[in-house]
């Protein structure tokens, strides 16, 4: 009698833990499935921004509907951030941006204001924010008397300024997270398309000083910014 209870016992804890391995791989099998499914989706989203033009970083803008040019900016050690600029938005900065760009301005300057959190700024001349390429630009945000749509989110780039609304130049910056406040004061003028990842690597190797000022020897150094072919 004791046998026959000792065998029922055995295959009653037998039958459980085949039923607890079940359950763990069906478990197992569920999470993958699950895992499975999402990579799909978020690809599936991120074909559907490509296809559709848009930026794919904050700003979440239908490239399509854009008018200007692109450029490239190439940083050395970094990679290339590539901008669509928008010349219904604002035409006499991107003209001046555009300028700048053909006459090899640029090449050689570096990035010398680097706030994590914020924004990265560069084309400056004397590397210390004080510079510009000798001529000035009217401002185009609502402040100043002109309609700007670009609002100040991540992947946005806009034009630096002194407390003159139309002080802007050559400096420029590129907003890393959303800073909206900014909107009616700023003349952004265009989107980062690809790229934004070097602007978050740059904010995160760099070291910053007072008011994100970077020493000259750990500045960025924009080797070339260039005019692309697909207007």
């Amino acid at each position: 009698m004791s046998n026959k209870l000792s065998k029922k016992s055995s295959t009653k804890k037998e039958s459980q833990k085949r039923s607890g391995m079940e359950l763990v791989w069906v478990t197992l099998i569920a999470i993958v499935l699950v895992v499975v499914i999402l990579a799909l989706v978020i690809q599936s989203q991120s074909k559907k921004a490509t296809d559709q033009g848009t930026t794919n970083t904050g700003a979440e803008v239908d490239l399509s509907k854009v008018s200007g040019p692109s450029v490239t900016i190439s940083v050395k050690d970094y990679g290339d951030i590539k901008v669509k600029l928008d010349e219904n938005a604002a035409p006499i900065t991107v003209e001046n941006f555009v300028g700048l760009v053909q006459d090899g301005f640029y090449d050689g300057l570096t990035f010398h204001r680097i706030i994590d959190g914020f924004m990265i700024q560069g084309g400056d001349p004397n590397g210390d924010g004080s510079g510009g390429s000798g001529r000035n630009i009217k401002g185009e945000f609502s402040s100043n008397g002109i309609d700007n749509p670009i609002s100040h989110k991540r992947g946005v780039i806009s034009m630096a300024r002194s407390s003159d609304p139309d002080s802007a130049s050559s400096q420029f910056f590129i907003v890393q997270s959303d800073s909206t406040s900014l909107d009616g004061d700023y003349a952004a003028f265009g989107y980062v398309t690809e790229g934004m990842e070097i602007v978050d690597k740059i904010c995160e190797d760099v070291e910053e000083g007072p008011n994100g000022a970077v020493e000259p020897e750990d500045q960025p150094v924009i080797e070339s910014i260039t005019v692309n072919d697909d207007k």
